[in-house]
């Protein structure tokens, strides 16, 4: 429970940067999801680690629960202020320390966001990775571990943070890692943190790989005659070592959105959107083995690009998916889900939730990182209608329970949140416990971002 004193001594220090706004509130209490609105008590403003740490030892003392705010764009629900409290917004620590070209790292404070990390890095001869479809903070990204299109070549969050900085449970400022590209030195807290969706601490500066920017860049895209097809292409590509950047399959009905959202006029069939990076001799490689393999399983309509502008432009029909798909039904809410299976299995799951999406009766375009077997339902969903809202989710749980007998996980990028929180005993079974006994051991108050991840006994 807020009281006037446990106000009064965050407002000593913060001023301003403190707010009780029923707007500032709801603003901090949705993110980009369809689950229900759950405002904080106060969200304040913090402008460097040490005043985290200050808000968090004032919110120890009296008991009071915490939620990280990055920029709000997580899915599953990450931000919702479940038992009330502060939201501890890390917009004001958008700060770049370092840019280190000879060891190839930057280091950011929690706040800065993929586009402006990306426009920093402009001309500088290197790019960081990972870059999920909205521009999302770096600690926000970190937290839910997240991935994005680059993922089958580059990894996700997990495999790009070299180190990082974080305000435990009990105010605490720790460090994790070090600069250095490998270590075998202790437990692996930076990887602990990494996906912990703020239940154990509050990341507030990350050091992350950075990548040099390739000598040649190709585009493509090519229309396949069904899923499997296009699968399979995706399928003997990994298998057969081919270092592909990026290889992203849009389902029919995603074609038919962003074609009539963005007037273009490609065939609307399975299609894969492919990116080929390397020298110029690499490239051509790659290129005639891919195109090999696809011509192999029926695809047609071949399209490349090496062009930047063309490229641009041939991508951006995969990044406005999204919007493309929302457009289908003006009005409607978004429910994005996501799982991960193996990718032998891949065209299967998707194939079947086809039919899912068929028997329900529910607008559901389909796109996915088909390169690591992971792909998307943008479900759009009148929220106001229970019934169509129950059979939404009772689509995603058969969707989430098929990845999940395939072997594979309920979420591959989106995170827990509270909307996968129902599966977190069925795929991890004991292991589960283990994981209690971490936040139990790290947070006895239960204090930080309660009620995400860990489905409570």
């Amino acid at each position: 429970m807020i009281t006037s004193s446990f106000y009064q001594e965050l407002q000593a220090f913060l001023d301003e940067r403190i707010s009780v706004s029923m707007d500032v509130r709801h603003a901090h209490g949705e993110g980009f999801s369809y689950h229900e609105n759950t405002p904080p008590d106060v969200v304040v403003f913090p402008n460097t680690t040490e005043e985290v740490s200050a808000i968090v030892v004032i919110c120890a003392k009296y008991g009071i629960p915490i939620v990280p705010f990055g920029a709000g764009t997580s899915i599953e629900g990450h931000v919702l202020a479940l038992k009330g409290g502060v939201c501890i917004d890390l917009r004001n620590m958008n700060q770049v320390p370092e840019i280190n070209r000879e060891d190839m790292y930057v280091t950011v404070q929690a706040g800065v966001t993929r586009n402006q990390l990306d426009e920093l890095l402009e001309g500088t001869g290197f790019f960081f990775p990972i870059g999920p479809g909205v521009n999302a903070t770096l600690g926000g990204m970190a937290s839910t571990r997240a991935s994005g299109t680059n993922a089958v070549r580059y990894g996700t969050m997990k495999d790009n943070v070299l180190a990082l900085t974080a305000v435990m449970p009990d105010g605490k400022i720790i460090k994790t890692g070090s600069k250095a590209k490998k270590s075998s030195a202790g437990y692996d807290l930076t990887r602990l943190l990494v996906g912990a969706e703020g239940t154990l601490g509050i990341i507030t500066e990350l050091t992350l790989k950075l990548h040099s920017e390739p000598e040649t860049v190709y585009a493509a895209i090519c229309a396949f005659p069904s899923v499997e097809a296009a699968v399979a292409t995706a399928i003997k590509t990994i298998q057969k070592g081919v270092p592909i950047a990026k290889i992203e399959l849009l389902d029919d009905a995603m074609m038919r959105a962003i074609n009539r959202y963005s007037a273009l006029s490609y065939p609307e069939v399975p299609t894969l959107f492919l990116e080929f990076q390397g020298t110029v001799a690499e490239v051509e490689g790659q290129i005639a083995k891919v195109e090999e393999y696809a011509r192999f399983y029926g695809a047609s309509d071949f399209l490349w690009e090496k062009d930047a502008a063309n490229r641009k432009r041939l991508w951006r029909a995969r990044t406005d998916a999204a919007p493309a798909a929302m457009a289908l039904r003006p009005g409607a809410q978004l429910m994005s889900t996501d799982v991960c299976v193996p990718i032998s299995r891949l065209a299967k799951c998707i194939v079947d939730t086809q039919r899912d999406i068929e028997e329900t009766g529910i607008i559901a375009p389909i796109l996915g990182h088909v390169g690591d077997g992971n792909f998307h339902l943008t479900i759009l969903i009148d929220s106001e209608d229970k019934e169509e809202f129950n059979r939404a989710k009772a689509l995603n749980e058969r969707l989430v329970r098929r990845a999940l007998a395939m072997g594979g996980t309920c979420t591959g990028e989106h995170g827990i949140g509270v909307g996968k929180l129902p599966y977190m005993a069925l795929e991890h079974g004991d292991s589960l416990e283990v994981m209690r006994a971490i936040k139990l051991a790290i947070d006895p108050q239960n204090l930080m971002n309660p009620g995400k991840l860990l489905p409570e006994r």
